[in-house]
């Protein structure tokens, strides 16, 4: 990465503390890919995008280092549209970068304005106070989820219990360490659509399916929390490799393998009901 100037930093430190006021008047925190709620399935994809609203530049950084994951999660945004058009269902995409915000941690997360990720320096949160947090929380991350809550509202005032299914992806190389797995499934208690899931990718013998690795599911705050356990909704988190879904052909044959999956799992009436599960991180309110 290049050392960056002074000039570089007098304009990150602008987007961190001046800018936002009058930063992203007309810029949408979210799309909304429309669907038919029957379908019983709300995608979401949380690290959409690497884009940086107007007033914000690009937080001091080079452009190379928000293409790379930090910045967002590589090709989970093609995968989640095709899918979407593939299955009829709606999904809810975000339209900012992980680094100005990150909708998949609480709001109380430590992690929620990265100051630091894998070895980058992000100068334009570095003077992220706690009002500049509240402007990104009010502006990004809370309609996001408020739109998630909505889809989520409209298919239970019709009676439909719907699914929650969230799509990632992971760095096929992690600190010099290659990682052995195509993708990896998610969760924390709730087994109903992530055991059947994990099955299903592993049936035809050509992935290796992580089944909470790399990373573990349980992480109080983040979306799923939010949306999936602390409303009873059946929900997963898929991850899958960057360099699988890097081009669009990868992404086309891994929405055509979700999508040839998904419905038979789909047609599982305990998928569509609300039941608690609790979490491993910890009690939970009852629903």
């Amino acid at each position: 990465m290049r050392r960056l100037s002074t000039e570089d930093l007098a304009t990150d430190d602008l987007a961190g503390r001046e800018q936002p006021d009058r930063a992203a008047p007309g810029f949408a925190a979210f799309e909304r890919i429309p669907g038919g709620l029957e379908s019983g399935l709300i995608l979401i994809c949380d690290h959409a995008s690497n884009a940086l609203p107007p007033g914000y530049g690009s937080l001091g950084l080079p452009r190379a280092e928000l293409d790379r994951h930090i910045g967002y999660d590589i090709g989970a945004a093609g995968v989640t549209r095709m899918l979407a058009h593939r299955l009829g269902c709606p999904a809810l995409l975000t339209r900012f970068s992980r680094l100005l915000i990150d909708p998949n941690r609480g709001e109380d997360d430590p992690t929620l304005v990265m100051r630091l990720s894998d070895g980058a320096v992000i100068p334009g949160n570095r003077h992220a106070a706690a009002d500049e947090i509240e402007r990104r929380l009010t502006r990004f991350h809370r309609p996001y989820h408020a739109a998630i809550d909505a889809e989520i509202d409209a298919a239970l005032e019709r009676g439909i219990v719907p699914a929650i299914f969230s799509m990632h992806s992971f760095t096929p190389v992690w600190r010099g360490v290659a990682r052995p797995w195509h993708a990896a499934v998610l969760w924390d208690s709730d087994p109903r659509l992530s055991r059947e899931l994990i099955d299903g990718l592993r049936a035809p013998g050509d992935l290796i399916v992580g089944d909470n690795e790399p990373y573990d599911g349980a992480l109080r705050g983040d979306c799923l929390f939010r949306h999936g356990t602390l409303r009873g909704l059946a929900h997963t988190l898929l991850e899958i490799r960057q360099d699988l879904i890097a081009e669009e052909d990868g992404q086309r044959r891994w929405a055509d393998r979700l999508a040839g999956l998904l419905p038979a799992l789909l047609a599982r009436p305990e998928l569509h009901e609300v039941r608690s599960y609790g979490s491993r991180t910890g009690p939970v309110p009852p629903i």
